[in-house]
């Protein structure tokens, strides 16, 4: 494993910024799948038994005409009425996704003019499931870069049901949705906000997760369980160590979630109370780089998540990246 940022003594990257989620926004597309009964996907039939095994009790799946673009839009929309902004106020607005790639343009500047936001730069990020903590830190980086830049909407979003590979159990366990958060410049002295980000990357074991052309389906190696378990629990003894925190000065776990293994040995390995650990993977599956945002903005609608609790993020992906978010809601 690479080793660039461990064991740094500054940490806090953005603690003093002022940088801070001053809103929330999701979009589940229209089609939530159940798997209490028996169902059948592409000629396959699982019994209610198998995905009971896998922890995905439903997910959602896109129709045709809720493209990635249009997901993107509407967690994007959400999450500016959240902060109580316009889309003309962002400086930048930046994309995150894996699952639906072209080559030009890229998706970013459609999903701008479709907010409305055209005067902000755009553009797309990928790093398979890591793509929230890239585009979050890369946000952060260009607003403390350009002093008359005050806002970015980070978008999230992912068609992972696209990439199961059919037969197989990936298709009880991808799902479909986008997330967004509008981060901004606020008050320095706020106690709240962006503390801390890492991302690196691992190039030795970039192969572990892959999808190709033509089908574009996920193919994950047999080690990927025990890379993603040791990755997050990297990223997690990093991110607290150099912020001088243990395990139990966090409020939430609030992970890219991958899979019952994953989570198991990600518990174990922080010796982490296990109500600590917050995901909605049961009824969203695991919807790549949209899952960190989706269940910030669900599980604060709710009232789970509260104003001044500390949560750590971790995500791992394919490339192989791994990096996380500190931050204080």
């Amino acid at each position: 494993m690479s080793t660039r940022t461990e064991g740094r003594s500054e940490g806090r990257t953005w603690k003093g910024s002022g940088l801070k989620f001053a809103g929330l926004g999701h979009y589940f597309p229209r089609h939530q799948r159940r798997h209490d009964t028996e169902v059948t996907i592409s000629g396959r039939t699982y019994p209610p038994e198998a995905a009971a095994e896998l922890g995905v009790r439903s997910l959602h799946v896109a129709d045709e005409d809720e493209t990635l673009e249009f997901m993107a839009v509407q967690a994007a929309q959400a999450a500016l009425a959240d902060a109580g902004r316009e889309a003309g106020e962002a400086d930048l607005v930046i994309l995150a996704n894996w699952t639906d790639r072209q080559w030009i343009p890229e998706i970013a500047p459609g999903v701008a003019h479709r907010l409305g936001a055209d005067k902000a730069l755009a553009f797309d990020v990928c790093g398979a499931c890591t793509g929230f903590v890239h585009g979050v830190q890369t946000a952060a980086s260009m607003l403390t870069a350009h002093p008359g830049w005050q806002r970015a909407v980070v978008v999230a979003a992912d068609r992972f049901t696209r990439r199961a590979r059919p037969g197989t159990r990936g298709q009880l366990v991808f799902g479909d949705a986008a997330g967004a958060v509008v981060l901004e410049k606020g008050d320095p002295d706020d106690p709240s906000g962006l503390l801390d980000s890492v991302l690196d990357c691992d190039a030795t074991e970039a192969d572990t997760v892959a999808a190709r052309a033509p089908e574009g389906w996920l193919r994950p190696r047999p080690e990927l369980i025990d890379l993603a378990v040791g990755s997050s629990l990297r990223v997690a003894d990093n991110v607290l160590s150099r912020n001088e925190l243990k395990t139990s000065d966090i409020d939430w776990l609030v992970p890219h979630p991958g899979n019952n293994a994953i989570h198991a040995g990600v518990r174990d390995g922080l010796d982490l109370d296990p109500a600590k650990f917050l995901t909605n993977f049961a009824t969203r599956g695991n919807t790549g780089c949209a899952s960190i945002p989706i269940a910030l903005s669900e599980f604060t609608g709710s009232g789970l998540l509260k104003g001044g609790d500390l949560v750590l993020s971790t995500a791992v992906g394919s490339g192989w990246y791994y990096g996380g978010l500190l931050y204080r809601l």
